[in-house]
């Protein structure tokens, strides 16, 4: 006869208890999807996000840019590089994204850095990693993960860095070392999403220090963000870690 200690009684019935409570609470406010709004149905993406919504996210799908990796329209297909990236020096050696930044993935990423839905790391980086094995990144040459750091002051507004959440799980799956250190922002910056391409370059202009360039030197480093637009922050980023002896800098966003 198999018996049980007091502990192992007492462990069983807050389990039942806690698993009473949540299911209380899923019919009294059932869950509801963080990008339509509609109740959660069995087929879900980790209970956050429907079916529906998640195959409409808009994939990003080759032929890419070699710059900024966003899809290449039919004017471009002879040049490898789309017409923005001609007009401009990026210091990155080249950017990927799987997604493109409208619809559904602009509402999730508006919920995860916002609204402080930092459990939306997951399933976020998912699309990432599921874009780097199917597309064959050269995951095998990067020495170090580096996620795009805020500013203290944004930091302690937002309570969580966005891009470190994301950075983690990739580092994990690929078993990278992963530093939110070697890059620190040196002062505050405005808000990229309202100014244009020259106000942002200039926004962003010496924002970026390497604090240690032992760990950097004549490294493979991979940056991460949550999504590139002009690629100003991220092409800022590399030319601060190019400066400090970086070898070649990928960037590797959840949208363009």
């Amino acid at each position: 006869m198999v018996r049980f200690d007091k502990d192992q009684i007492r462990c069983y019935y807050i389990t039942m208890f806690g698993r009473l409570i949540n299911g209380l609470i899923d019919i009294v406010y059932p869950k509801k999807c963080l990008a339509c709004k509609n109740k959660i149905t069995a087929l879900s993406v980790d209970n956050l996000i429907c079916s529906a919504c998640w195959e409409e996210i808009e994939r990003n799908v080759p032929p890419f840019c070699y710059s900024c990796g966003r899809h290449l329209g039919k004017e471009n297909l002879t040049k490898s590089i789309c017409s923005a990236c001609l007009k401009k020096k990026l210091h990155f050696n080249r950017a990927f994204s799987p997604c493109i930044y409208t619809g559904i993935i602009k509402d999730l990423i508006h919920e995860f850095k916002y609204n402080n839905k930092d459990y939306l790391g997951p399933p976020l980086s998912r699309l990432m990693i599921d874009f780097i094995k199917e597309y064959n990144l050269p995951m095998q040459y990067i020495d170090l993960i580096v996620p795009i750091p805020l500013h203290k002051t944004r930091l302690r507004q937002r309570e969580f860095n966005q891009a470190e959440v994301l950075s983690k799980y990739i580092a994990k799956e690929f078993q990278k070392d992963l530093s939110n250190e070697v890059l620190r922002r040196s002062r505050p910056t405005k808000t990229q999403t309202e100014l244009e391409l020259k106000e942002r370059l200039l926004n962003v202009k010496d924002s970026f220090t390497v604090t240690e360039q032992d760990k950097i030197k004549d490294k493979n480093i991979l940056l991460v963000d949550d999504v590139l637009t002009t690629g100003a922050t991220s092409s800022e980023a590399a030319l601060a870690l190019k400066k400090a002896g970086a070898n070649i800098v990928f960037v590797l966003t959840l949208a363009n």
